[in-house]
């Protein structure tokens, strides 16, 4: 990815990036960091996701090797997840980036603003 200082981001990396950075995996992560979880307390836990966006990004997590999914026997048959050890490496780089977040928040609340202030005023153009 990165060569002679230059940052390139190909597309196995933003692929890889889309599908861990999207909308609910960060959210679905944090809750596995603390403790393995089924499929209904994740969607407890995150009461926005839907079923379905739910599953898809469980099923894509999964096969990024993040988390994993294990079959408990019992009666009737759950599904348990679990952060996997490749999983919990990304717990630094990510607490990295909500820190840069939060560091440089009111900067972008400023810039979003003024940049909301000129689309009203010129009409988008």
């Amino acid at each position: 990815m990165d060569t002679d200082d230059e940052l390139r981001i190909d597309l196995p990396h933003r692929e890889l990036l889309d599908q861990i950075l999207d909308k609910w995996s960060l959210s679905v992560l944090n809750e596995l960091c603390e403790r393995p979880c089924r499929f209904n307390e994740l969607r407890r836990a995150v009461p926005q996701v839907t079923q379905k966006s739910l599953t898809a990004t469980l099923r894509r997590l999964e096969r990024n090797g993040v988390i994993e999914r294990e079959v408990v026997s019992t009666r009737p048959v759950a599904v348990r997840y679990r952060i996997t050890p490749l999983g919990k490496t990304l717990r630094p780089p990510i607490d990295v980036l909500l820190a840069w977040a939060s560091e440089h928040m009111p900067a972008i609340a400023r810039a979003r603003e003024a940049f909301d202030t000129r689309e009203e005023e010129t009409g988008g153009l």
